[in-house]
């Protein structure tokens, strides 16, 4: 499907960011926004934002974050807020620099608390919906350990070997995220009081089988949203649900975003 921008770079912020659009434009149908994990990047996602766009009529977005991608690099070491300063800093002027007018927010894990915090703490009113998968709000030894395991997998696997294939400077990607986790003040790192404050529905995705979170997450979002708030638990998956069960995920997706649309569009008296 052909994109509806030639631009494959935006500057934000001081930063030149790889970009990819597909589908309609914001003139003519709201935009699905993804927002990518903490290790990925606009390439990472596959096929799926060309999925999304056919099987929800939507234009997509999809940026690599700075340090990641091709996008540029970043210095290190990151702010341990620094899924804040995307939310806050970053996510608007991206929006903006599209001229999007109307968006569901779609982030997985790091992706996904940065969708969560911007719908929590920025008014929006182009924003509709959420879909978070696999959203983390606080720490869990669980996901320490498994990135902690990660770090030895770059070192001294194949991980650093297979980051390089996507990622400008791989180093920056991988510490940039790492080292902000295995700090010892991120073990505090707790940023629940977001979802005090969301007000549009939200959509949650996780695998049972999550090797980074457990779904004690999902039942924080579930207990404190004032919001709608849908689960989706997909079996025998771990953390990328969108890849590991594409076809279950992005028919999930579709439909939610068909049902915000019909919400948008019915009568109001």
């Amino acid at each position: 499907m052909a994109g509806w921008s030639t631009q494959d770079r935006i500057n934000v912020c001081g930063k030149s960011l790889e970009v990819e659009c597909y589908g309609p434009p914001p003139d003519k149908a709201p935009t699905l926004v993804l927002l990518h994990e903490g290790l990925g990047s606009v390439k990472l996602w596959r096929d799926v934002p060309t999925r999304l766009a056919n099987q929800t009529g939507m234009g997509v977005l999809v940026y690599s974050r700075a340090g990641y991608g091709q996008s540029d690099p970043v210095e290190l070491p990151r702010s341990l807020d620094y899924m804040t300063l995307e939310a806050t800093d970053v996510v608007p002027q991206v929006l903006k620099s599209f001229g999007v007018q109307q968006a569901v927010l779609l982030g997985h894990s790091d992706g996904a608390t940065i969708a969560a915090i911007y719908a929590g703490t920025i008014v929006d009113f182009r924003v509709r919906g959420l879909v978070l998968m696999a959203p983390h709000f606080f720490t869990e030894p669980v996901a320490l350990a498994e990135i902690a395991k990660a770090r030895i997998a770059y070192e001294n696997g194949e991980l650093r070997k297979r980051m390089a294939k996507y990622h400008r400077d791989p180093d920056i990607a991988f510490y940039g995220w790492n080292d902000s986790w295995l700090h010892p003040d991120f073990e505090e790192w707790n940023v629940t009081d977001v979802i005090d404050y969301i007000r549009v529905p939200v959509m949650a995705i996780q695998g049972r089988e999550d090797q980074y979170g457990t779904i004690a997450q999902l039942d924080e979002l579930k207990s404190r949203c004032y919001a709608p708030v849908d689960i989706h638990i997909v079996d025998n998956c771990g953390h990328a649900p969108h890849l590991e069960r594409t076809d279950q995920v992005v028919n999930a997706i579709a439909e939610y975003c068909h049902r915000l649309q019909r919400i948008e569009s019915a009568p109001t008296s």
